[in-house]
């Protein structure tokens, strides 16, 4: 750590990054290797591709194909559906309901339906109140599953990177999202991003992972002294939260991405964009082969994408379209180019080099 603080900003960010493939393949290699197993299993990772205007049958159309490789690594583990409600009252940033219909028919249909939970740290308010504005309560009667907010979970302390002082902050995390008898699915829709260009299956579990307190409403009739630990994660800026998605990937990548691109978020997204009508879902236990897929499939350069290159430097997943078999429509006939956020010229600040 002291080396670090002495060396230029420059060197400081050369050498975190080489320390954390290390980290990624070293001393947490376990996780690493968690997360690359269902690569390794077989010669090409296979990626679902669905078409339609039905959200809940696209979704179970993609799950398909893996029925008998989930139902194994699903094994005694809770199943725990992680929407993405960033907002609790913007149903176009929302996972809309049929995404999570199609989900749970899915399990339901390999004997993995009981104990699952839907389960968020919605960033903008109570967490419940969006489940009730997104319809969610309707799907409990139907099939037994539990709604569950994540701000009232047991908390873990884990460390993050911030890059305006270079050291580590503490952030409160949900542990339901941490632990190992938990089988996480990122159930969450195609969405531009204002700070990392795009928000997709992993970006959803690890900034739902940091919690607020309750009466905490962001710029609006906030309780006061209510804190929110999801900006921790963001690393005061562009470079920060690449690095920590990254970083924290090991520990938080979901064990299988749901991506709904019915209609997506194009523009300056992840709240205040426009809507995409695109008719695609992408399916994968890979959830970087899911996310790098979704990025084709919106027509963005994937070297743009920071924390992704990252992580497929790191090998925690395949990111490669060569390797991988799409199961479903050709790829490039469905392809839709989003526009991206209005900033994205700053967001592009981790490719050039840090000035010291």
């Amino acid at each position: 750590m002291n080396t670090c603080l002495a060396s230029s900003r420059r060197n400081f960010l050369k050498t975190s990054f080489l320390g954390g493939l290390a980290f990624a393949s070293g001393g947490f290699a376990s996780a690493v290797r968690a997360a690359t197993e269902p690569v390794l299993a077989q010669a090409r990772t296979r990626v679902a591709l669905t078409t339609g205007t039905d959200r809940a049958a696209m979704a179970f159309e993609g799950l398909k194909p893996f029925a008998a490789e989930l139902k194994h690594a699903i094994g005694s583990r809770r199943v725990v559906i992680k929407p993405n409600n960033v907002a609790i009252d913007r149903p176009l940033c929302a996972t809309h309901a049929d995404t999570l219909r199609g989900i749970l028919e899915f399990l339901k249909s390999i004997g993995k339906l009981e104990g699952a939970i839907i389960a968020e740290s919605a960033a903008s308010g109570p967490t419940l109140d969006g489940f009730d504005n997104y319809q969610y309560s309707r799907l409990t009667g139907q099939y037994g599953v539990k709604l569950v907010d994540l701000d009232q979970d047991e908390l873990e302390l884990i460390h993050v990177f911030d890059e305006k002082d270079f050291r580590p902050h503490p952030m409160r995390t949900c542990r339901t999202l941490l632990d190992p008898n938990s089988f996480v699915i990122s159930a969450t829709r195609f969405k531009t991003h204002d700070r990392v260009v795009v928000t997709l299956s992993l970006k959803n579990i690890v900034v739902g992972a940091p919690i607020k307190d309750a009466g905490f409403r962001w710029g609006r009739d906030s309780k006061p002294g209510a804190k929110n630990d999801k900006p921790i994660v963001h690393g005061s800026g562009f470079r920060g939260l690449n690095w920590n998605l990254f970083a924290l990937a090991p520990r938080l990548h979901p064990h299988l991405a749901v991506l709904d691109g019915l209609e997506g978020m194009q523009g300056n997204g992840p709240v205040g964009g426009t809507p995409v009508d695109h008719r695609v879902c992408v399916v994968s236990p890979d959830w970087l082969a899911a996310d790098r897929v979704a990025v084709e499939l919106m027509g963005i350069d994937f070297a743009k994408v920071g924390y992704l290159n990252f992580c497929a430097q790191a090998k925690l997943g395949e990111a490669d379209l060569s390797k991988l078999e799409i199961l479903g429509p050709a790829l490039k006939d469905h392809i839709k180019p989003y526009q991206l956020h209005d900033n994205l010229e700053q967001q592009l600040i981790w490719t050039r080099p840090a000035q010291g």
